[in-house]
C-alpha cells in the first residue's frame, strides 16, 4: 500500500533485576508496565519501558560509553544515516526510561569532560545535573518491526540494562496503570492464561531471555539482531522495507 505510514524509529528498554537478595542464585526478573486501555497503540497490554524517537533525540548529549558507531553495528544498522540513527535510538530510549520509570541511567560527568550545547530535554536535565548519559549501560537485544497494514507502526530496538545497585523504578508516566517486576516465564505462564496481554515482540524477547539464568548472562550475549516482523498469517518472518526488493 503507497499510502501506508512507514515505520517510526522507537526505543525499548529491558531492565533487569536479580529475582533474590544474592546476586549469585539463579534468576531474574524484568519491569513491565500495563498500558492504559484508552491508548490508541497497544491498549492494555503489558510491555517494557520505552517509546517513539523524539526530533529532539538527534542533539548533542553529554555521553560515556560506545560511541553510536557500535551501536549501529550491533543493531545491524548500515547505509547513510546508520550512525545518527543509533545515536537517537539510544538517547530515546534513556530519556523513555527516565518518563516513565523514573530511572536515569547517567553517571557523574568528568571535571575534564565538556559538555555540549543543551538541545533537548534529556541533553538539559544532565548538564543540569553535571551528569553523562551512561550508553555503556545499555545492550542491544533485538529489532521488531510493527507489520504493515496497521495505522500507526514502529521499527522498535530492544535494549536490555541492569538495575543499578541503590536504585529502583516507579511508574511516572500517565500512558501505564500500572509497573511491576516479574520473571520472564511468570509474565509468558500469565500471557498464556489470559491475566497479562503480550504482544508478539515482548512475548519473543521474554522468551529469549527465559534461556538466561543471571542479569549477567544476559548482559554477556551478544545475539545477531536482524528485524522482525509478522506477514498477513500472522508468522514470524524478517522484516524487508518498502521497496528494497525481495
Amino acid at each position: 500500500m503507497c499510502d501506508e505510514p512507514a515505520p517510526r524509529p522507537a526505543a525499548t528498554v529491558v531492565v533487569l533485576r536479580p529475582a533474590a537478595a544474592d546476586p549469585t542464585v539463579p534468576g531474574f526478573e524484568v519491569f513491565v508496565l500495563r498500558r492504559v486501555a484508552s491508548m490508541q497503540f497497544a491498549p492494555s497490554m503489558t510491555v517494557f519501558p520505552g517509546g517513539g524517537v523524539d526530533p529532539s533525540d538527534a542533539g548533542p548529549v553529554p555521553w560515556q560509553g560506545p560511541p553510536p558507531a557500535w551501536f549501529a553495528r550491533r543493531l545491524g544498522l548500515s547505509g547513510p544515516g546508520a550512525v545518527d540513527l543509533a545515536h537517537r535510538l539510544v538517547v530515546a530510549a534513556v530519556r523513555e526510561l527516565y518518563e516513565e520509570t523514573g530511572l536515569l541511567l547517567a553517571a557523574p560527568a568528568g571535571a575534564r569532560r565538556p559538555a555540549p550545547e543543551p538541545d533537548g530535554a534529556l541533553a538539559r536535565l544532565l548538564t543540569e545535573q553535571g551528569r553523562v548519559l551512561c550508553a555503556d549501560a545499555l545492550r542491544p537485544w533485538a529489532n521488531w518491526v510493527t507489520p504493515r497494514g496497521r495505522s500507526r507502526r514502529y521499527d522498535t530496538a530492544f535494549f536490555v540494562t541492569a538495575l543499578p545497585d541503590g536504585d529502583d523504578l516507579r511508574l511516572t508516566t500517565t500512558e501505564a496503570d500500572e509497573g511491576f517486576w516479574a520473571t520472564p516465564a511468570a509474565l509468558l505462564a500469565a500471557d498464556g492464561a489470559g491475566s497479562v496481554r503480550l504482544m508478539p515482540p515482548t512475548r519473543a524477547v521474554l522468551t529469549d531471555l527465559a534461556a538466561h539464568s543471571t542479569v549477567a548472562g544476559v548482559l554477556a550475549a551478544e545475539p545477531v539482531i536482524v528485524p522482525w516482523t509478522r506477514d498477513e498469517s500472522g508468522a514470524v518472518v524478517p522484516y524487508v522495507p518498502a521497496g528494497a526488493g525481495s
